[in-house]
């Protein structure tokens, strides 16, 4: 069996696989002009700077410089080998490349404990899976999850299971499996006794819900408790293969249809995924029992440009609902958020009022963000009371500064005005000075965060030499044209490029080309093992070029390129004649001298 994949079959892969589909499944992206931009998976930001070209097959960030192929997009962001990348893309693409890899396991950039962690997960979920809906001793836990509201389907649908009530099974299992004990305590499975140094299992006598990856992988549990046991909920640690702070909860099924409906629901925790679910509310993703972070919104973001939260409607629920709701707006989402009444969670509301009612008077009947930041400020507030009042309607005014569209501006003004029977230019004139006052803000906090990288982005352009874009734009046609390229190597004559990442992409280039490779930009970037080069290269590719080079705009470039050569040997000459000038060595300066400029002639 070959340990390589064909070029062929890798021309093959690359003609089958459009980067603009592929990229599509994590990032949204949108048509302008030629190309697609979005935001960058790979950096968090709020403007769009990346871009793909159809045309070229290209990906390229002009904020944090990543680019390349289809290959290495999904090499950075699935963290996979280029031969996992490549049997990925030929199984969906339905090309059969006719052998195996006998080498692949060796050349995953994931470790092997990583890998040995996630088959432990998989393995022991459908184990636990197992025991809850085909054995007497899961009798009671499937009974319990029934009463509960659960479904047959929804238990498969998860794979929710459960965990034998033993101190050392899943211990025992696992070894036989020929697992190592001390990897799975890393993983979280079983914990070590300082006692004796034995291991026993976390999970006894719980029903167990399991965490996926984004690629569907097992990665870590919650176990819930079926009698008096605490904690209700016991969680996996965080461990190498599972960060709490970059998971969401059902994300790997709930995708297709976020995309799909443009919308995702975000909820507090599993249960009301899984209850939302059972309303036929299948875009919900929810948060592994922390916060909602800034990992968390990217994810969102990527997908997603509205976000409807649905969380308790306790005040703890409704705390972080607010806390949310700024966190996804200041990402320029299109926030809803969903009210529940009288301190109910979703699992608690569809069960006593349904399905039907949950998806049409809760998540369809959601608010603004806005109208949600309204009824948050009242609580608590006796609004009969003049000064509470006065606070009310100063700490809404505020809200409403925030906004940037007039109209919702108007409206929501209106809104106070008759409700307190106040005066609308009295309003309007406040929350101009509100909005005065934080424009004003995030001006300042914008200029600390711009002011710097802007002063260094502005120096470089101006201190950026002649001979820097006439390496790129050489390189630029010598990625097109097999006879640019030998023609640059003669006009060279034996020089090198002054940019040492310039040199080695042209170096590679020759190489490729003597490999009997004809110019294409995919096969190259997958010729090259250097990420930091292979950006590099796309970051030339997404330059504006003309059509053929001209013999004339060709010497002007290599002039450009030796002529900074030459003024390097005029420094070095210069500095020379001083040093024997210093040592009254007069021979050696008039050589020196003339030298220089013979050297000055040729500029």
């Amino acid at each position: 069996m070959s340990d390589r994949i064909a070029e062929e079959k890798l021309n093959e892969i690359r003609q089958a696989s459009d980067i603009v589909d592929v990229i599509s499944e994590y990032v949204q992206l949108k048509k302008q002009g030629r190309n697609y931009v979005g935001l960058c998976p790979f950096h968090g930001e709020n403007t769009p700077s990346f871009s793909v070209s159809s045309d070229k097959q290209v990906y390229h960030c002009f904020g944090c410089g990543a680019g390349g192929n289809v290959f290495s997009f999904l090499m950075e962001i699935e963290g996979l080998s280029f031969q996992e990348v490549s049997l990925k893309l030929a199984d969906k693409a339905n090309i059969d490349l006719g052998t195996s890899i006998s080498t692949l396991d060796n050349s995953k950039s994931v470790s092997n404990d990583v890998k040995q962690m996630i088959d432990a997960h998989n393995l022991l979920r459908k184990f636990y899976h197992h025991l809850l809906v085909n054995t007497k001793e899961g009798q009671n836990a499937l009974e319990y999850l029934l009463k509960r509201g659960f479904t047959l389907q929804s238990i498969d649908k998860f794979q929710i299971g459960y965990a034998l009530d033993s101190w050392d099974f899943d211990y025992k299992f696992l070894t036989n499996k020929n697992f190592p004990p001390e990897l799975m305590e890393k993983a979280g499975l079983i914990i070590k006794r300082d006692q004796d140094g034995s291991f026993f299992d976390r999970f006894r006598d719980r029903i167990m819900f399991p965490i996926y990856d984004r690629n569907g992988q097992t990665i870590a549990f919650s176990g819930r408790s079926l009698g008096e046991n605490t904690p209700k909920y016991l969680n996996s640690p965080e461990t190498i293969i599972f960060n709490k702070s970059k998971i969401l909860y059902n994300y790997h099924l709930a995708r297709p249809t976020i995309r799909k409906r443009q919308q995702a629901v975000l909820f507090e925790g599993f249960a009301d995924v899984i209850a939302a679910d059972r309303s036929g509310v299948e875009n919900g993703v929810a948060t592994m029992g922390t916060s909602l972070t800034d990992e968390h919104v990217s994810i969102l973001k990527r997908n997603v440009q509205s976000v409807t939260i649905c969380y308790d409607s306790d005040s703890a629920g409704i705390e972080a609902a607010f806390r949310a709701g700024d966190m996804l707006n200041q990402a320029n989402c299109q926030v809803k958020v969903a009210i529940m009444p009288d301190e109910m969670d979703p699992d608690d509301y569809v069960k006593k009022f349904g399905a039907e009612k949950f998806r049409n008077e809760i998540i369809d009947g959601s608010m603004t963000l806005m109208g949600f930041k309204m009824l948050y400020y009242r609580r608590g507030k006796n609004l009969q009371d003049e000064g509470n009042r006065l606070l009310y309607i100063e700490e809404v005014l505020q809200e409403i500064g925030r906004l940037e569209k007039a109209v919702q501006k108007d409206f929501y003004i209106r809104q106070l005005a008759d409700e307190f029977n106040l005066s609308l230019e009295a309003l309007k004139e406040q929350e101009r000075q509100y909005d005065k006052k934080h424009q004003r803000k995030e001006q300042n906090q914008q200029n600390k965060v711009l002011q710097k990288p802007m002063m260094m982005t502005r120096q470089a352009d101006r201190i950026k030499p002649a001979f820097h874009n006439a390496e790129r734009s050489l390189i630029a046609h010598m990625l097109r044209s097999r006879e640019v390229a030998y023609r640059v190597q003669e006009l060279m004559e034996g020089h090198t490029f002054n940019i040492d990442e310039h040199q080695a992409i042209i170096t590679y280039l020759y190489g490729f080309y003597e490999s009997d490779h004809s110019p294409d930009l995919n096969s190259f970037l997958s010729y090259i093992d250097d990420e930091k080069l292979r950006r590099m290269i796309v970051d030339i590719e997404m330059m504006p070029l003309n059509g053929e080079i001209s013999d004339q705009e060709l010497m002007d470039y290599i002039n450009q390129v030796l002529k900074y050569q030459k003024m390097l040997m005029i420094k070095e000459k210069e500095a020379e004649l001083k040093e024997a000038e210093r040592y009254k060595d007069l021979e050696r300066a008039k050589v020196l001298l003339a030298d220089i400029q013979q050297i000055r002639k040729t500029l």
